[in-house]
């Protein structure tokens, strides 16, 4: 057991950190960049598998007291907290993420309107406006899961 203590998590940081090395190696051209994205994701979700699978030290596993089963321990209030601050942190995580995409599309081409035409400022910041309320939604979202804890 001791051994597979240090053998599995080492095992998941290579997987994770497997897509860096061809990055390491050379130049990336839109294709490899396409296949080590691919491989990133494979990685992710086979460390997610292995979690699943292979839990470690009640790293994973919900571990409950002695004398009391599984089921009853999900009912605690200590689980249902840490599933509410593991949804507010996929919430403000994932709408930051969906937030950094839609500006990250919307300003090049904002301000390539602004250069063309002056007068497309205030249309073209709207659109960029529109992306980063995505952000501020998921954070409205969050703090209302926080406030019911």
């Amino acid at each position: 057991m001791n051994i597979l203590f240090w053998i599995l998590p080492a095992i998941a940081l290579l997987l994770i950190m497997a897509p860096l090395f061809p990055i390491y190696k050379g130049i990336t051209t839109g294709k490899q960049v396409k296949r080590r994205m691919i491989f990133n994701l494979c990685a992710f979700f086979g460390v997610c598998a292995l979690c699943l699978i292979l839990p470690v030290g009640d790293m994973v596993a919900l571990a409950a007291p002695a004398g009391e089963t599984v089921a009853q321990g999900v009912g605690n209030p200590g689980f249902a907290a840490g599933m509410a601050y593991l949804a507010a942190a996929l919430v403000t995580g994932l709408s930051c993420i969906g937030a950094g995409i839609a500006v990250a599309a919307a300003a090049p081409a904002a301000i390539g309107a602004f250069s063309e035409d002056p007068k497309a400022f205030g249309k073209a910041l709207i659109f960029v406006a529109l992306g980063e309320g995505v952000a501020l939604y998921g954070l409205l979202i969050s703090i209302l899961i926080l406030n019911k804890v």
